[in-house]
């Protein structure tokens, strides 16, 4: 007999909790300040000693996953292009990397319409375009996220964030991407 009240208490305690939460869709799009940072960076027996960030973009579908009155998550799924300008006595060349980003956020609310996100990023390598034959990024990457988000109206936001590399983006080089995006966004 215990257990069923038990069991009949939690399960009404998981419906309060499951009803109470909201999720909203929507999509988002933005700029991309773009680097790659490490060690130098070795192509047909040129070493490049210095990089010059890109500027690309992101775009994709958003979601918001409210828990509490204050704290929610937002998982992403998003088109990023990231990568550097590679430069050295001699030449230059530019590596722009093509990534299905996918960031799991925690929202935590600072006021009704100012919120921190942090939480980690996974992202697929889906193309690779660059100023010479250079195939050997990795095909998967691992970072960690922060910003802040600024809900204008109900359903119009704009978020900043920089998202930092925890895994090499190249097999032949100690290098790790790292971007800073500006976004503006629209929930439904």
């Amino acid at each position: 007999m215990k257990k069923s009240i038990l069991v009949a208490i939690m399960l009404f305690s998981l419906t309060a909790v499951l009803q109470a939460q909201s999720i909203r869709f929507g999509v988002k799009g933005g700029i991309n300040y773009a680097n790659q940072n490490g060690t130098e960076i070795t192509v047909n027996s040129e070493n490049y000693d210095s990089t010059d960030a890109i500027t690309s973009y992101h775009a994709g579908l958003v979601a918001e996953v409210k828990l509490f009155d204050r704290f929610a998550i937002q998982p992403e799924l998003l088109y990023s292009t990231q990568g550097a300008s590679y430069k050295n006595a001699t030449e230059e060349f530019k590596n722009e990397l093509g990534y299905l980003s996918i960031p799991v956020l925690a929202k935590f609310y600072l006021s009704k319409s100012l919120s921190l996100e942090v939480g980690p990023q996974a992202s697929f390598l889906l193309s690779e375009r660059n100023d010479f034959d250079y195939k050997n990024s990795e095909t998967f990457e691992f970072a960690a996220v922060g910003g802040l988000g600024l809900n204008i109206t109900k359903n119009l936001f704009i978020q900043a964030r920089y998202g930092l590399g925890l895994t090499e983006a190249s097999k032949d080089a100690d290098i790790k991407n790292s971007t800073f995006q500006v976004s503006a966004g629209l929930m439904f």
